[in-house]
């Protein structure tokens, strides 16, 4: 059985049609009925649909049933009729190189046929061949040619061959009692032969267990789990778009794990594929060969069952001891009211059976395995999984912290040891969570819990700001992670949330005065992720921040600008590479700092949109940094509170309180908002107050009245300001986002 199993997933730029290629993967191998079908079917988040991109790794579990000979020419030494099909294919090639493509299939038939009697190859034109059913003749079919009495000959000249012409000809051949035919298409493409065979002993059922992944740069960690739990990977290339940034990081993490890669241009259906063009950037920046690439469209059809062909026979099976103790990966979970924690599992070794007593050797936790089952997609009970396996195990537990993504499962009796486990992610980007009202902090609480079973990536901590109550701390891939997290909190637990402004992990490099007062040494760097925790400037000799390797790939037409942006970031431009007569990638240095806020939004403004980012952290650097803090009447906001380069300090001062200015709402007083670096103020703006007319009817008179009613409402606002607090919306703290 376990030489039956092919674990793989789909890894692509975003938006290079993932789900869409999965949606057909599903109904091709009919483990979605038709009815059932819709578009991004594993893609189950409201979110995700309504972005168009996929959030969450998603496993599912298919059979294929081959119909064809799988393994192709050269592959394997059981090929039917091997050197008898290396010399028609040979004479259809020549064909299809003299006359090219758009002539008729007669046209083709007829050229064919000189090319046979050329290279000495037997065959029969159009010959009777009985079509029976149950021993008896029911009819006739006629091939465009029978080779050597062997091998079927059927021509097409279509854009594209789809299912119901490979069926067609599977059925010819059964009902003829022929074992191989060869299905040839001219397109405009080129040569395409299908090799059909109909031998009840060398077709087999195979299990296919795909794993759908996102694409974009701040879900890389789903990725990179999705491919440790499989063999092998299909590498989607759009053909409208070519290879792009997140492109050469994936192929770079499933080179890491080992992984068998099958590349695929997609989308070849559309009227501006170029598909020549792409193929060649996918030999040139990754070493395939020509005839390693195959051609799809996940939205028509085409090429897909040459996919999980591929996948068949070019994805080794699973390794694994089936007679040892179970040791089964942990490589994502989920929380159910119902059932408790659901582990998400890649058995490695052994077998897990319902009912089995199990332990996370990790947390050194007791369960037991209340049901067992597969993905198809929705969860699909068993009696057991097998080594080599994906499947789900329901522990029942209602300790969301009791299953860690990475953790191994075991027999509670055996004496097994962990698995290598995942390389424990770093988040990139921090901001603090707070209810908006502290009421709802326990809930806030659990409902994070629950999440980061769901988000492994996620990292939070409990914290105090006196203007906010109590929230978390939290830790993010990225700002998509950061918006993705606040708007499933809000959603899917009902929660009215604030964030803080956005900020990085900074090295704070202490003196021996503020080393002593922390209880550190001198020169001992203390770590920060907000604003608020940097020390008094007295305390310590440096800051450094995190800088990250950058790469962009975009059209050469914007290399200008993309350069331009780069330097104004404080990047430090490294080399440049052509993929292509027009496509350039560009790799520099800079600080994420400078990254995080709206770097990819002016990338892609700059480029028209071509151009695609990816980033990695590098190192930590000594900047000439400081802290701009906000003060709102008089008081400073911690949680609008930024650390910036000098250089840029008082512009950014600026900008922050002229956003402000139109963001916080005018009160019966004057407010005044202002940006300082220590105790220098370097912008100022004023929000003028409501005045209420009280000079509202009065009639002419004595003047003396209006002015003593003014001057009375005047005191009145000053004892106000001196009272008074202003409330600063959610949108204040998110106009850190938006320079």
């Amino acid at each position: 059985m376990q030489d039956k199993i092919r674990n793989f997933c789909i890894i692509a730029h975003i938006d290079h049609g993932k789900s869409t290629l999965a949606d057909r993967l599903l109904e091709m191998t009919n483990t979605v009925e038709k009815r059932q079908m819709k578009d991004q079917l594993l893609d189950t988040m409201d979110l995700e649909r309504e972005r168009g991109i996929t959030i969450k790794l998603q496993p599912v579990r298919m059979l294929y049933k081959t119909r064809a000979d799988y393994a192709r020419t050269g592959a394997d030494n059981s090929l039917l009729y091997e050197d008898l099909s290396y010399k028609v294919r040979g004479a259809i090639f020549e064909v299809r190189k003299q006359l090219g493509s758009g002539h008729k299939e007669n046209v083709y038939q007829k050229a064919l046929e000189i090319e046979f009697k050329n290279q000495g190859i037997p065959y029969e034109k159009e010959k009777n061949l009985d079509v029976s059913y149950k021993g008896q003749k029911v009819g006739i079919y006629k091939p465009d040619f029978l080779v050597d009495n062997k091998i079927i000959i059927e021509l097409k000249a279509l854009p594209f061959l789809g299912k119901r012409e490979e069926k067609q000809v599977w059925h010819y051949l059964r009902g003829t009692n022929h074992k191989l035919a060869l299905l040839v298409n001219f397109s405009p493409i080129g040569a395409d032969i299908k090799r059909i065979i109909y031998d009840e002993a060398r077709t087999s059922e195979f299990v296919l267990n795909l794993i759908d992944t996102p694409g974009h740069v701040d879900f890389t960690y789903e990725v990179s789990r999705s491919l440790a739990a499989c063999e092998g990977a299909i590498l989607l290339v759009d053909a409208t778009q070519g290879i792009e940034a997140q492109t050469l990081a994936n192929v770079h993490l499933a080179k890491q794990n080992n992984l068998k890669i099958i590349p695929v241009v997609n989308k070849v259906d559309l009227p501006n594929a170029d598909i020549d063009k792409t193929s060649e950037e996918i030999m040139k920046v990754f070493g395939f060969a020509k005839e390693d690439i195959l051609i799809a469209s996940g939205k028509t059809g085409q090429g897909v069952l040459e996919i999980l062909d591929a996948v068949v026979e070019k994805i080794p099976p699973p390794n694994g001891n089936t007679n040892s103790f179970l040791r089964a990966l942990v490589f994502d979970s989920s929380y159910d009211k119902h059932r408790g924690v659901i582990a998400f599992v890649r058995v490695v070794d052994g077998q897990i059976k319902k009912a089995e007593k199990i332990k996370m050797i990790g947390t050194n936790t007791l369960a037991e395995a209340s049901e067992v089952g597969y993905f198809h997609p929705q969860l699909t009970p068993s009696d057991t999984i097998n080594t080599g396996e994906i499947g789900y195990i329901q522990t029942s537990l209602r300790n969301v912290r009791l299953v860690r993504v990475g953790d191994t499962v075991t027999l509670a009796s055996a004496q097994a040891i962990s698995l290598p486990g995942y390389k424990q992610v770093k988040p990139m980007v921090y901001a603090s969570i707070f209810p908006t009202s502290g009421d709802d902090y326990p809930l806030l609480r659990d409902a994070i819990d629950k999440l980061k079973l769901n988000d492994a990536a996620l990292e939070f901590e409990p914290e105090s700001i006196p203007a906010l109550g109590f929230g978390f701390r939290t830790g993010f891939l990225g700002l998509l992670h950061m918006d993705i997290v606040q708007e499933r909190l809000t959603r899917e637990y009902n929660l009215d949330l604030v964030l803080t402004a956005p900020s990085v992990e900074y090295k704070i490099n202490m003196s021996a005065k503020g080393g002593s007062a922390s209880g550190g040494k001198n020169g001992e760097a203390k770590i920060i992720h907000t604003p608020a925790e940097l020390p008094d400037p007295t305390l310590f000799e440096s800051i450094e921040e995190p800088w990250v390797d950058v790469e962009i790939l975009a059209p050469q037409t914007y290399i200008g600008g993309i350069l331009e942006l780069i330097t104004g970031r404080r990047g430090i431009y490294k080399n440049m590479d052509y993929l292509s007569n027009d496509r350039v990638l560009i790799t520099a240095e800079m600080p994420l700092a400078n990254i995080i806020i709206d770097f990819y939004d002016k990338l892609k403004s700059i480029s028209s949109g071509y151009a695609s980012l990816n980033y990695e952290l590098r190192d930590f650097r000594v900047g000439d940094l400081a802290k701009l803090d906000i003060l709102v009447a008089g008081e400073k906001v911690e949680a609008l509170s930024m650390i910036v380069h000098r250089d840029i300090a008082d512009a950014e001062g600026r900008s922050l309180v002229e956003k402000l200015k139109t963001l916080i709402p005018r009160q019966q007083f004057e407010i005044a908002i202002q940006a300082a670096i220590g105790g220098k103020i370097v912008a100022r703006e004023t929000i003028s107050a409501v005045r209420k007319d009280v000079t509202k009817g009065l009639y002419g008179g004595d003047v003396t009245r209006k002015m003593k009613l003014l001057e009375k409402q005047k005191k009145g606002k000053k004892r106000l300001k001196r009272i008074g607090s202003v409330d600063i919306p959610q949108e204040a703290f998110l106009a850190i986002l938006k320079k």
